[in-house]
């Protein structure tokens, strides 16, 4: 179970969802028992009949900004650059208004310290410090930053998901591509699991007497780093900006005291909630970064129940479910979802497994 090819998994390309349904919570639900594997069938609007009092439905707020920007640098060339660490890391220059931050930036060559790039609207970057992958960048631009970003960004979509130029379908992702809960401006890539929640279905869910708290996790980089190595446990996490306000831990620890679940909405909130208890032995308010990687062997502390998408063969993210509901029974599970035509990814059906 340590070895990355046992958790490959064969998917028909036309299972990958390139857009959402039509209503949020019109995705189907395949409901999975964490005790005995046992499957069944429903859609996500369903959801509230599954939850009760005292559960706690906890979801990560963060919200995904339009961080790919498009430009030349000086000498007319097409350049890329993905804003990594807007809500986490970044930082202004009072003197300047300039901004601080890392970012990936794609070129037809490697950029080096002291490249510059234009954009729309007067801004420019120039690299600062360049060390590998990701480069440290420093934007000016003549008015306000997060302005401009709003109006030339794009949303960075995963690289799965194919839109009007490379031969996909149109959509609004600035509207479907966040929660309808997003507040905390950071994320690189939606929590995906959340994408299915509706005002409607939220107000459903505490009708039943179900608690619903927040924890931010901004999305990072690692959402799409693969694991390059054999064995899975010498796989390293790239780190993500956490917090956990303290209405939160208190309304777990309530939860976890009179009986109830903690059900976590999505692999964000279940490695911020585990890391949390992790470091401290009890559940907390924090803020930090957090790395934790999560795979089979793990014993979970704080969450009983977890709402996800399906997610890439061999990723961190199927090694967390694994860890959660078995490999074998997930496997399973992943091979019935193709099996029944579910739609598979960020914009694909959900899982309940409890």
């Amino acid at each position: 179970m340590y070895l990355l090819k046992d958790y490959f998994y064969e998917l028909p390309e036309d299972r990958i969802a390139q857009k959402p349904v039509g209503g949020r919570d019109g995705s189907r639900l395949l409901q999975m028992s964490r005790e005995t594997g046992a499957l069944s069938h429903r859609t996500f609007a369903d959801l509230p009949e599954c939850l009760s009092g005292p559960d706690v439905l906890v979801i990560n707020n963060t919200k995904v900004i339009p961080g790919r920007l498009t430009g030349k640098k000086e000498t007319g060339g097409r350049a890329e650059l993905l804003i990594l660490n807007y809500g986490s890391g970044s930082r202004t220059v009072p003197e300047t208004g300039d901004l601080i931050c890392e970012c990936l930036v794609k070129a037809s060559k490697r950029p080096r310290t002291g490249t510059r790039f234009f954009f729309d609207h007067g801004l420019t970057a120039e690299i600062l410090e360049s060390g590998g992958m990701i480069h440290t960048v420093r934007f000016s631009c003549p008015g306000n930053f997060e302005e401009i970003m709003y109006r030339i960004g794009e949303m960075p979509l995963p690289p799965y998901i194919k839109r009007n130029g490379n031969g996909g379908a149109p959509c609004d992702d600035e509207a479907t591509y966040q929660t309808v809960y997003a507040a905390q401006k950071g994320a690189i890539a939606a929590p995906t699991a959340g994408l299915h929640f509706t005002d409607a279905l939220l107000a459903r869910i505490r009708a039943r007497g179900v608690q619903i708290v927040t924890v931010t996790l901004h999305v990072g980089y690692g959402t799409f780093v693969p694991v390059r190595v054999p064995d899975i446990r010498e796989h390293q996490m790239h780190s993500e900006w956490y917090s956990v306000p303290p209405e939160t831990a208190a309304a777990i620890n309530a939860a976890k005291e009179n009986g109830g679940r903690v059900v976590a909405v999505g692999t964000t909130s279940v490695r911020t909630l585990e890391y949390v208890a992790a470091k401290y032995g009890e559940m907390r308010a924090d803020t930090g970064n957090c790395d934790l990687f999560i795979y089979p062997g793990y014993a979970f502390r704080v969450v009983d129940a977890m709402i996800t998408n399906f997610h890439l063969p061999e990723s961190t993210l199927l090694m967390l479910v694994s860890a959660f509901a078995g490999r074998e029974e997930m496997l399973n599970a992943y091979k019935t979802a193709v099996e029944e035509k579910y739609r598979f990814y960020s914009y694909g059906d959900a899982m309940l497994i409890a």
